[in-house]
């Protein structure tokens, strides 16, 4: 047994949660990213150990970085992907966001760094599900990485077949691949209706970062 903040929970070498499905978030809309912490925000106060993994993410200036941090171990998330330039002054909120895409991989032209950093979340992932290392394991925009060329839709399938019958596994990010999707138990479309992008607002702090 193991206590995670005052939580007993038996440890298991194939996930503690009795029936590990399948989950993916897709769509154009807000949220996907949003639905997957919130899950693992439940399922860590339950004493489960939750593992974010982000493809094509580096931007250290996030709020749910910061917060992974303070709630300690037992919720991790690893980045993999480019950071900003200014990260302190944005994760501060004294700089906000003027869009200078560099964060951001070019469609169609992913640079050699982008694909090493695939290959690392990849490697990760792969030895977080062989091992155990988590109950609930997020793999966060694994469907841009393929949309994006940095991996093989089929590799990435290698990952779900790999998940052990206890371990809960989600999948997010645009253009899901069909593939993944038929081997999610569960699929969410996130629909886009409306947008504050769509007027002029940018990014706000606390809000999409």
């Amino acid at each position: 047994m193991a206590s995670v903040k005052g939580v007993i929970v038996m440890l298991s070498d194939r996930g503690r949660f009795k029936l590990g499905l399948v989950q993916v978030y897709t769509g154009n809309g807000k949220g996907k990213t949003t639905a997957a912490l919130g899950l693992g925000m439940r399922a860590f106060g339950h004493g489960y150990r939750v593992r974010m993994v982000q493809f094509m993410k580096g931007t250290s200036y996030t709020g749910e970085i910061a917060a992974a941090k303070r709630l300690g171990k037992g919720f991790e998330i690893f980045q993999f992907g480019r950071d900003c330039k200014y990260p302190q002054a944005m994760g501060s909120g004294e700089f906000d966001c003027n869009g200078c895409g560099e964060c951001f991989v070019i469609p169609g032209k992913p640079e050699p760094r982008d694909i090493a950093y695939a290959e690392e979340a990849y490697a990760l992932s792969k030895r977080t599900l062989e091992r155990v290392e988590a109950d609930l394991v997020i793999l966060d925009e694994i469907a841009n990485a393929v949309y994006f060329g940095l991996l093989p839709a089929e590799r990435c399938a290698d990952l779900v077949e790999l998940k052990p019958d206890g371990v809960e596994l989600v999948l997010t990010g645009r253009n899901m691949p069909d593939l993944l999707v038929q081997m999610a138990d569960l699929v969410t479309e996130m629909k886009m209706i409306r947008h504050p992008f769509e007027t002029g607002i940018p990014a706000r702090h606390g809000i999409e970062y």
